[in-house]
Order: C-alpha cells, then sequence, then structure tokens
C-alpha cells in the first residue's frame, strides 16, 4: 500500500508537470478541446443518419448503437487520458534521454506509460459516463449485467494498458512509435460498432487476434444482457492474459535497448 501511495504521488506530480505545459499553449490547448467535441457530435450525427435509414444495424436499434459507441468513446478516452505519455516516448528513445529514465528511482514502463495525464482528456470523461447511464437506462439492466459490463469495462482498459505497453516495446526496438500508435487507433475504431457487422474472417480477427471485440463489444453486450457467464470469464481471463504477454515482451525489448553511450 505504501508503494502504491509513492507512485501515485508521483503520478499527480508529472500529470501536473503536463497539465502545466499543456497551459502554456492556451488557445491550441482549446481548439484541441473543442476539436474532440466536435468529433464526438459529428459521428453520433452520422449514426443517426444512418439508423434514420436503415432503423437497425446487424438486429441493434438506435440506443443500442450509440451505447456501443458510447462504450468505445470511454475505453478510448480514458486510455488517451491515462497513457498520453506513450505519444512523447519516441524522442526519449532516439535522443538518449531514455538512459535517465533508466537510472531514476521509478519504474521505467510506469514513467513511460503513464508520465503525465492529458487533463483536456479527463474533462470529457464525465459527460461520457452520464451518456452512458441515460442511454443504459433504456435497457433496464439488472445487477449481474451491470457488474458485468463494469469488470468488463476493466478488462478492456487492461487489454488498452498491454497494447501501449506492447507499443513501447517496439518503440525499444524500432524506434518508431508514432505509426504503430495510429495503426492501434485505427483498429480501435473498428470497435465503433459491434463487430456483428463484419463478415468472418475479419469478424473473428478482431475479436481473438485483436481484441477489439472483446475490449468494447463484449461489455456492451453484457450491459445489454446478451452475453453468458462462460464469455464472461473467458474474456477476462483473455485480457489478463494479454497483458502478462505484453509485459514480457517489454522486459525483452529492454534487454534489447542499446544506450546513448553505446
Amino acid at each position: 500500500m505504501k508503494e502504491l501511495k509513492r507512485y501515485f504521488k508521483y503520478w499527480l506530480l508529472m500529470s501536473r508537470n503536463a497539465f502545466i505545459s499543456t497551459v502554456t499553449q492556451r488557445y491550441g490547448m482549446l481548439f484541441f478541446f473543442f476539436g474532440k467535441i466536435i468529433r464526438f457530435f459529428i459521428f453520433v450525427v452520422a449514426i443517426l443518419f444512418v439508423l434514420k435509414g436503415t432503423k437497425t444495424i446487424a438486429g441493434y436499434d438506435t440506443n443500442q448503437i450509440i451505447f456501443f459507441f458510447l462504450t468505445f468513446n470511454l475505453i478510448d478516452v480514458v486510455s488517451q487520458f491515462l497513457f498520453r505519455e506513450v505519444y512523447r516516448f519516441r524522442p526519449l528513445v532516439v535522443s538518449g534521454g531514455f538512459d535517465l529514465t533508466l537510472v531514476k528511482p521509478i519504474n521505467a514502463l510506469f514513467r513511460s506509460l503513464m508520465g503525465g495525464a492529458d487533463i483536456l482528456d479527463m474533462l470529457t470523461i464525465p459527460p461520457l459516463i452520464i451518456a452512458i447511464i441515460i442511454i443504459g437506462q433504456n435497457f433496464n439492466p439488472s445487477f449481474v449485467s451491470s457488474l458485468y459490463y463494469f469488470f468488463l469495462l476493466l478488462n478492456g482498459l487492461l487489454i488498452s494498458t498491454a497494447f501501449h505497453i506492447a507499443v513501447l516495446g517496439l518503440g525499444i526496438i524500432t524506434m518508431e512509435i508514432d505509426h504503430t500508435v495510429m495503426i492501434y487507433r485505427d483498429l480501435m475504431s473498428l470497435g465503433r460498432f459491434p463487430i456483428d457487422i463484419y463478415k468472418q474472417p475479419l469478424q473473428g480477427i478482431i475479436t481473438y487476434l485483436i481484441p477489439v471485440g472483446i475490449m468494447i463489444t463484449i461489455p456492451a453486450k453484457a450491459y445489454m444482457g446478451l452475453l453468458s457467464w462462460p464469455v464472461f470469464v473467458g474474456s477476462l481471463m483473455f485480457g489478463i492474459g494479454f497483458f502478462l504477454v505484453a509485459l514480457r515482451f517489454w522486459s525483452f525489448a529492454l534487454k534489447k535497448y542499446s544506450s546513448a553511450s553505446s
């Protein structure tokens, strides 16, 4: 517990420094924030226009499709809020600044992964949660369904964490971060809609090989009461296994790292 408190203080300090850096560019910060909001509403309007003509997509009605979209955004935004430091990792490796991270009395993975939260993303999280609660009331979820949804959301964030750890590992080995992160974000965007709309083998690929379905579609289905307990347990086991594999890959990548002095 004492160690957790110490790392939480580190995270608050690094997040405060990141926030101060962001505030120095006020106009850019405002444009970026409003851009996020406008982009979100454009997607919602686009979904409503699509559903206006068809009424359903893959058997899901308007409220269900919007709930899938909100679940996707919640996991995506929380991931960006927590792991924004990943986007700043490449310059450290290229310049040799990562050497200083390795010698500091703090876990290198923690520093590289959660070295400063994005305050702009944090501002959009409460409205998303409120929207999920409002839309979710239409499904009259049971206590078990709500519990499934909560734990599967955490599982989705765990898988997202694993993806970001893998990106950091690739950054050490290949010195490339930007393209890998964008590939991850493009794959994540497939989860805006339920994976049922995709045909095989793509549906199987984005469910198990690239687990976007486990991250987003399965939690939303759980809240709607469309998920059985074996799938719930299997999804949790997959998320934990995926996370452990990512940690092993990070350890492997560290052994391949060549410092600036070498």
